[in-house]
């Protein structure tokens, strides 16, 4: 491989995470899987009830499609959706006892570490965090780059995806935000 080596590191690092991927397990345990950005918005409310607009906000979708992803939990009994308050035209998600018990399972699953970190040395695994820490606050801080229309070229290492793709395909179907 030619890559630069920041294209080996990424890509690497993309090898190392679709290896550890627990998407079956996930599903295993819930009873059904968790793509189409269910999963991301069960996980977003864990920090509290959320609008429908908030929820498509955060997530890049248009509102018909949020509703859409919200029906799909609320089907598994997931979530809730309860009076806003102030507005009673407005709806808020809020996760059921299913919901918190279902978050709970994927956190036991997801953020189980491999053996391949549990195993590294303690030194290692020291460098490793702070290497990790300071790629997340470089990424909070580095500005946005602007997207183009036409899709990426694969990443080495993407299995072909277009760069920033889902891995599984699991933004099929996924509506872009208006």
């Amino acid at each position: 491989m030619n890559a630069d080596p920041d294209q080996r590191a990424w890509a690497l690092m993309q090898r190392f995470v679709e290896a550890q991927n627990r998407r079956g397990e996930l599903a295993e345990a819930l009873g059904f899987r968790l793509g189409g950005g269910r999963g991301k918005i069960l996980l977003q409310l864990r920090d509290g009830p959320a609008t429908l607009g908030q929820l498509a906000r955060s997530n890049g979708v248009d509102a018909p499609y949020a509703t859409l992803i919200v029906d799909k939990l609320a089907a598994h009994g997931l979530v809730e959706r309860r009076p806003h308050p102030d507005d009673r035209r407005r709806k808020l998600v809020a996760l059921t006892a299913a919901g918190h018990d279902a978050i709970a399972t994927a956190d036991a699953i997801l953020l189980r570490p491999p053996p391949a970190i549990s195993n590294l040395p303690a030194a290692d695994l020291g460098q490793l965090t702070r290497l990790l820490a300071r790629l997340l606050e470089a990424d909070a801080t580095e500005p946005e780059a602007p997207t183009s229309s036409a899709p990426a070229a694969p990443t080495p290492g993407s299995g072909g995806r277009r760069a920033g793709a889902p891995a599984g395909g699991g933004g099929a179907g996924r509506k872009p935000g208006r």
